[in-house]
């Protein structure tokens, strides 16, 4: 029997790498792509060194997918900064990375699973896709791009086999867990733990923890009363 391929972006750190000790350890063949060089060594895996937003990363998704076709593709790529009103040259940046990065991969992944018949497709989203943000308005809006993109994929992909994935999480003890409160906040392994589930049933949205959504309704509804 072959064993499974997966392609993983965004995993030289927090949950990318686990996603990838984890696959490994289930006997998959993992392809990844970071901006920096990965720890893990292991016959079953190759890295690849790429920004997803520089001009050359569709020519190595084009040259990966000749590899594949790939089972399972995971995209954890993401950045995000405060906005600076005086300097605001890194706003393009975070929507290409966090968005525009993962349509990119998507879109080269894709195509070879549907005439398979097959395959999965995960995108780490953010319970963010549900706000609004004065200080991180980049972030934000990528995060509900992210999500609004991945719920009309998964429509369209159904009946054809492929299933596709949007993961929300609230706060998981990574570098990009910043702000001085982070209510249920998870650890990597936990967020790995709900990623392996998502691969096995398949849901077309996962969003974990559930105790935060109220949350996150009261904050949405604070700011429809108070525009802020």
């Amino acid at each position: 029997m072959m064993r499974p391929k997966a392609i993983i972006v965004g995993n030289s750190d927090g949950m990318g790498l686990a996603m990838t000790r984890r696959l490994l350890s289930r006997d998959w063949d993992v392809f990844g792509i970071s901006r920096s060089k990965s720890p893990i060594t292991n016959p079953a895996y190759q890295h690849r060194v790429q920004d997803v937003g520089n001009a050359t990363y569709p020519g190595l998704l084009e040259e990966l997918s000749r590899a594949g076709p790939f089972d399972l593709c995971c995209y954890f790529a993401g950045i995000g900064e405060l906005l600076d009103p005086l300097d605001m040259s890194n706003e393009p940046r975070i929507i290409d990375v966090n968005l525009t990065g993962m349509v990119k991969t998507v879109s080269a992944v894709v195509p070879g699973m549907v005439k398979r018949g097959r395959g999965h497709i995960i995108g780490v989203s953010s319970l963010a896709d549900e706000l609004i943000s004065a200080e991180a308005p980049s972030y934000f809006a990528s995060k509900a791009g992210f999500s609004n993109y991945l719920a009309g994929l998964a429509l369209a992909l159904k009946p054809r086999g492929v299933h596709v994935t949007n993961v929300r999480f609230g706060f998981v003890d990574t570098k990009m867990a910043k702000g001085d409160v982070k209510p249920f906040m998870i650890s990597v392994e936990k967020a790995v733990d709900h990623l392996e589930f998502c691969i096995r049933k398949k849901p077309p949205r996962y969003t974990t923890p559930k105790i935060i959504i109220p949350l996150i309704k009261l904050r949405k509804w604070m700011m429809t009363l108070t525009g802020k």
